[in-house]
């Protein structure tokens, strides 16, 4: 049988006073709360986005835009070119939102229900930020709890339609104090000793309550449904050269990489594949397909690249040195674009 909730959260508060992550957006166990914006911030980076690859995101938006005033001043241009690389790029857009927002109301709310009034700000969010930066019991569940919670209660039910059973569990052995810290607890036994693949059940704080491990196969845990098959689209995106400098457009909206530099495309991101018309009239240079994965499609792009000698007056965009390409920003579908026509000279 399970042990009480009282006694989960004890043995794994305990675990995490010795073993915590040391992370840039963290306080400490035992110290005083982290300041939320960066609580924040950290949350909506982290979504979608393994710890590695936000760390240096984390450091460059906290060095430019120290405090969330300084976001909310910020060009959302700005906050978008910043971004590039990680991906989901609504969450960006959704920064500069919830930072004039914040500012407005002279600082962040402390409970979840106030917090979920902001801007971009999700269930989860809201209540990790409640927990680890206000202190406020919140249950917090991320993926990583997900499948501890999953193991220790072997539940059987696949995801996604498990989460509701999940939450429910979580609650159950969420305590009253220290409810940000069993958070980041949940989240640092999942991701360093209750992982995915071969996890380190003689390490675990929780391996004599778990259920899964007593029926000798935690793996087999989180069960999930069978996965759909993603489908692929065609697309084309134009490289246009003059001068030493390569034409960049900004994509319009708030929809597929809104608001982003990109190169020119033939509309495949419309919700199909693309058909339409280059943006002038030239000789193109086929030089081969980049690949990427989105959330609910696979794309493959052909990259074409031209020379011209006359402007593009009649579209909206800017010529951009080429040898300053990495600093233009571009989503990571144009990068892989960009490298590859670099690397055909």
């Amino acid at each position: 049988m399970t042990a009480s909730k009282d006694t989960i959260s004890a043995r794994l508060l305990e675990w995490y006073d010795v073993h915590a992550r040391t992370l840039p957006w963290r306080a400490p166990p035992g110290e005083s709360s982290p300041d939320p914006y960066r609580v924040w911030l950290s949350e909506v980076m982290l979504q979608q986005t393994t710890v590695a690859a936000v760390k240096p995101y984390f450091a460059k938006f906290t060095e430019r835009w120290p405090t969330v005033d300084d976001l909310a001043a910020a060009p959302e241009q700005d906050v978008m070119v910043a971004w590039a690389g990680l991906g989901y790029y609504s969450r960006a857009r959704n920064l500069v939102k919830c930072a004039a927002a914040v500012k407005k109301l002279g600082g962040f709310p402390e409970t979840e229900e106030e917090l979920l009034k902001l801007p971009g700000l999700g269930a989860y969010t809201a209540a990790a930020v409640a927990a680890i930066a206000f202190g406020q019991r919140a249950v917090v569940v991320d993926a990583n709890v997900e499948r501890v919670v999953s193991r220790l209660f072997a539940i059987e039910e696949p995801l996604p339609g498990s989460r509701k059973t999940i939450r429910v569990k979580t609650d159950g052995i969420t305590p009253d104090r220290r409810a940000g810290d069993f958070a980041q607890a949940m989240m640092d036994l999942g991701s360093g000793i209750c992982t995915t693949r071969d996890p380190k059940c003689l390490l675990c704080p929780l391996s004599s309550d778990c259920q899964a491990l007593k029926n000798d196969n935690p793996a087999r845990f989180p069960i999930k449904a069978p996965k759909k098959i993603k489908p692929v689209r065609q697309g084309t995106a134009y490289w246009i050269e003059r001068d030493g400098a390569v034409w960049l457009e900004i994509r319009q909206g708030t929809g597929m990489l809104g608001g982003m530099r990109s190169l020119p495309d033939d509309g495949w991101h419309s919700g199909g594949d693309g058909d339409g018309a280059a943006p002038v009239d030239a000789d193109w240079e086929q030089l081969g397909l980049v690949r990427h994965t989105f959330t609910h499609f696979s794309l493959e792009m052909s990259v074409l690249r031209t020379s011209i000698q006359s402007d593009l007056a009649e579209r909206i965009g800017q010529w951009w040195p080429v040898a300053e390409i990495d600093d233009a920003g571009l989503p990571t579908l144009f990068a892989k674009a960009a490298r590859l026509v670099l690397a055909r000279g």
